[in-house]
């Protein structure tokens, strides 16, 4: 069931979501939904007790100067 929600924003804020909306094609509605949807799972995740291989594997890639075209490549070259 949807209900409806009412938000008192900033004018510039609303302006802000209202082109960042037009440039994903999701409303605003969506954007807020998403990013609610979003908290609840890092509150879920925050419950969660990792297991010891994933503690170890924590921090490993600090300070590492990779980004996403690094992992693009490295999933081509994979795939190739």
């Amino acid at each position: 069931m949807n209900t409806k929600l009412t938000l008192r924003l900033d004018d510039g804020l609303i302006r802000s979501a209202k082109r960042h909306s037009a440039k994903s094609g999701k409303s605003i509605s969506r954007l807020v939904a998403d990013y609610f949807t979003l908290l609840v799972a890092r509150e879920d995740a925050a419950d969660t007790e990792l297991t010891p291989r994933v503690r170890s594997l924590l921090g490993a890639l600090s300070g590492a100067a990779i980004d996403e075209q690094d992992y693009r490549r490295h999933l081509e070259n994979k795939h190739q």
